[in-house]
Protein backbone atom coordinates (compact mmCIF):
# COMPACT_ATOMS: atom_id res chain seq x y z
CA UNK A 1 0.00 0.00 0.00
CA UNK A 2 0.97 3.27 -1.10
CA UNK A 3 0.10 6.34 1.46
CA UNK A 4 0.81 9.85 2.82
CA UNK A 5 3.87 9.75 5.35
CA UNK A 6 3.01 10.99 8.97
CA UNK A 7 5.03 12.36 11.86
CA UNK A 8 5.29 8.63 13.34
CA UNK A 9 7.11 7.66 10.05
CA UNK A 10 10.36 9.81 10.16
CA UNK A 11 12.25 7.71 11.88
CA UNK A 12 11.68 4.71 9.42
CA UNK A 13 11.58 7.40 6.47
CA UNK A 14 15.20 8.65 8.10
CA UNK A 15 16.52 5.21 8.11
CA UNK A 16 15.46 4.42 4.49
CA UNK A 17 17.45 7.99 3.57
CA UNK A 18 20.43 6.31 5.13
CA UNK A 19 20.31 3.22 3.32
CA UNK A 20 19.68 5.20 0.30
CA UNK A 21 23.09 6.91 1.16
CA UNK A 22 24.86 4.08 1.39
CA UNK A 23 23.63 2.35 -1.77
CA UNK A 24 24.22 5.89 -3.76
CA UNK A 25 28.02 5.15 -2.35
CA UNK A 26 28.03 8.56 -0.11
CA UNK A 27 26.71 7.00 3.24
CA UNK A 28 29.13 9.86 5.08
CA UNK A 29 27.24 12.43 3.07
CA UNK A 30 24.14 12.28 5.32
CA UNK A 31 23.64 14.74 8.42
CA UNK A 32 19.68 15.08 8.21
CA UNK A 33 18.45 14.57 12.01
CA UNK A 34 14.93 13.04 12.83
CA UNK A 35 14.24 16.62 13.82
CA UNK A 36 15.18 18.43 10.36
CA UNK A 37 13.13 15.52 8.65
CA UNK A 38 9.89 16.17 10.87
CA UNK A 39 10.12 20.16 10.10
CA UNK A 40 10.12 19.61 6.35
CA UNK A 41 7.94 17.21 6.29
CA UNK A 42 5.37 18.41 8.78
CA UNK A 43 6.47 22.09 9.79
CA UNK A 44 4.33 24.98 9.27
CA UNK A 45 5.12 25.54 5.59
CA UNK A 46 6.40 21.83 4.31
CA UNK A 47 9.74 22.14 2.32
CA UNK A 48 8.42 18.53 0.72
CA UNK A 49 6.25 15.81 0.71
CA UNK A 50 6.82 11.92 1.50
CA UNK A 51 4.82 9.17 0.46
CA UNK A 52 5.85 5.43 1.76
CA UNK A 53 5.31 1.96 1.14
CA UNK A 54 4.09 -0.58 3.07
CA UNK A 55 4.91 -4.71 2.42
CA UNK A 56 1.10 -5.37 2.27
CA UNK A 57 1.38 -3.83 -1.37
CA UNK A 58 -1.19 -5.96 -3.51
CA UNK A 59 -2.69 -4.04 -6.69
CA UNK A 60 -4.64 -1.15 -6.96
CA UNK A 61 -3.54 -0.15 -3.10
CA UNK A 62 -2.53 3.15 -3.30
CA UNK A 63 -4.34 5.16 -0.70
CA UNK A 64 -5.20 8.76 -2.07
CA UNK A 65 -2.13 11.56 -1.65
CA UNK A 66 -4.35 14.42 -2.21
CA UNK A 67 -5.39 15.75 1.45
CA UNK A 68 -5.97 14.07 4.25
CA UNK A 69 -6.41 10.77 5.20
CA UNK A 70 -9.77 9.37 4.73
CA UNK A 71 -12.17 9.33 7.48
CA UNK A 72 -11.05 6.26 9.59
CA UNK A 73 -7.68 5.98 9.16
CA UNK A 74 -6.60 8.76 11.57
CA UNK A 75 -5.76 5.92 13.92
CA UNK A 76 -3.41 3.64 12.87
CA UNK A 77 -3.92 -0.20 13.14
CA UNK A 78 -2.20 -1.86 16.28
CA UNK A 79 0.27 -3.91 13.73
CA UNK A 80 0.93 -1.32 10.94
CA UNK A 81 2.80 -3.38 8.04
CA UNK A 82 6.47 -1.94 7.82
CA UNK A 83 7.30 0.80 5.96
CA UNK A 84 9.48 -0.63 2.87
CA UNK A 85 10.16 1.77 0.83
CA UNK A 86 9.67 5.89 0.44
CA UNK A 87 9.78 9.23 -2.10
CA UNK A 88 9.81 12.56 -1.32
CA UNK A 89 9.39 15.20 -3.69
CA UNK A 90 8.62 19.32 -3.90
CA UNK A 91 6.69 20.92 -6.18
CA UNK A 92 8.78 22.62 -9.07
CA UNK A 93 7.64 25.67 -11.11
CA UNK A 94 8.55 25.78 -14.90
CA UNK A 95 8.78 29.40 -16.76
CA UNK A 96 8.58 27.63 -20.28
CA UNK A 97 5.00 26.37 -19.36
CA UNK A 98 3.92 28.40 -16.61
CA UNK A 99 2.78 25.50 -14.94
CA UNK A 100 3.53 23.57 -11.96
CA UNK A 101 5.48 19.88 -11.66
CA UNK A 102 6.81 17.74 -9.26
CA UNK A 103 10.61 17.27 -8.38
CA UNK A 104 10.91 13.40 -6.98
CA UNK A 105 14.06 14.30 -4.76
CA UNK A 106 14.78 10.43 -3.43
CA UNK A 107 12.41 7.32 -4.30
CA UNK A 108 13.89 4.18 -2.58
CA UNK A 109 12.89 0.81 -1.67
CA UNK A 110 14.80 -1.75 0.46
CA UNK A 111 16.43 -4.50 -1.73
CA UNK A 112 14.85 -7.53 -0.19
CA UNK A 113 11.96 -5.59 -0.91
CA UNK A 114 12.30 -4.79 -4.92
CA UNK A 115 10.36 -6.55 -7.81
CA UNK A 116 7.28 -6.45 -5.63
CA UNK A 117 5.62 -3.50 -7.64
CA UNK A 118 6.44 -0.95 -4.60
CA UNK A 119 8.77 1.50 -6.85
CA UNK A 120 6.38 1.05 -9.31
CA UNK A 121 3.25 2.15 -6.97
CA UNK A 122 5.17 4.49 -5.55
CA UNK A 123 5.41 6.44 -9.10
CA UNK A 124 2.27 5.55 -10.03
CA UNK A 125 0.95 7.55 -6.89
CA UNK A 126 3.37 10.73 -7.83
CA UNK A 127 1.93 11.02 -11.26
CA UNK A 128 -1.71 10.65 -10.26
CA UNK A 129 -0.68 13.62 -7.88
CA UNK A 130 0.71 15.31 -10.61
CA UNK A 131 -2.41 14.80 -13.02
CA UNK A 132 -4.93 15.62 -9.78
CA UNK A 133 -3.40 19.01 -9.32
CA UNK A 134 -2.36 19.76 -12.89
CA UNK A 135 0.94 19.62 -12.94
CA UNK A 136 2.50 19.02 -16.42
CA UNK A 137 5.87 17.19 -15.59
CA UNK A 138 7.09 14.70 -13.11
CA UNK A 139 10.95 14.82 -13.36
CA UNK A 140 13.97 13.24 -11.28
CA UNK A 141 17.81 12.54 -11.75
CA UNK A 142 19.36 9.29 -11.51
CA UNK A 143 22.96 8.60 -11.47
CA UNK A 144 25.62 7.79 -14.51
CA UNK A 145 26.05 4.53 -12.64
CA UNK A 146 22.78 3.56 -11.59
CA UNK A 147 21.82 1.14 -14.69
CA UNK A 148 19.20 -1.00 -12.49
CA UNK A 149 16.98 2.70 -12.11
CA UNK A 150 17.62 3.54 -15.16
CA UNK A 151 16.08 0.55 -16.49
CA UNK A 152 13.21 0.28 -14.52
CA UNK A 153 12.82 4.12 -15.09
CA UNK A 154 13.04 3.13 -18.75
CA UNK A 155 10.41 0.54 -18.23
CA UNK A 156 7.39 2.91 -17.10
CA UNK A 157 8.24 5.26 -20.70
CA UNK A 158 10.59 7.45 -18.45
CA UNK A 159 13.14 9.30 -20.89
CA UNK A 160 16.86 10.80 -20.02
CA UNK A 161 16.95 14.66 -20.48
CA UNK A 162 19.89 15.22 -22.89
CA UNK A 163 21.73 18.30 -23.32
CA UNK A 164 21.20 19.30 -19.30
CA UNK A 165 23.44 18.53 -16.42
CA UNK A 166 22.81 19.14 -13.47
CA UNK A 167 24.39 21.50 -11.15
CA UNK A 168 25.34 22.38 -7.86
CA UNK A 169 27.10 25.36 -5.45
CA UNK A 170 27.67 24.15 -1.82
CA UNK A 171 29.74 24.66 1.14
CA UNK A 172 32.52 27.50 0.60
CA UNK A 173 31.10 28.04 -2.33
CA UNK A 174 27.93 28.99 -1.20
CA UNK A 175 29.27 31.02 1.20
CA UNK A 176 31.42 32.87 -0.62
CA UNK A 177 29.10 33.39 -3.44
CA UNK A 178 26.49 34.66 -1.00
CA UNK A 179 29.03 37.14 0.12
CA UNK A 180 28.66 38.91 -3.05
CA UNK A 181 25.05 39.37 -2.45
CA UNK A 182 25.73 42.89 -0.97
CA UNK A 183 22.98 45.18 -0.19
CA UNK A 184 22.07 47.29 -2.34
CA UNK A 185 21.55 51.04 -1.69
CA UNK A 186 17.26 51.53 -1.32
CA UNK A 187 16.75 47.92 -1.85
CA UNK A 188 13.99 46.14 0.01
CA UNK A 189 14.43 42.85 1.77
CA UNK A 190 12.50 39.46 0.77
CA UNK A 191 9.53 39.64 3.20
CA UNK A 192 9.92 35.55 3.04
Amino acid sequence: MIRVAGPGDVEVVGELVRELAAYEREADRVSMTPADLQAALFGPVPAAYCLVATADQSPGGVTPIGGPPPIGVVHPSPNPPPVVGFAIWHPTFSTWTGQSGMYLIDLFVRPEHRRGGHGRALLAALAATCVERGYLRLDWAVLDWNTPAQAFYRSLAAQPLTGWSTWRVDGDALTDLAALARPRPGAVADPA
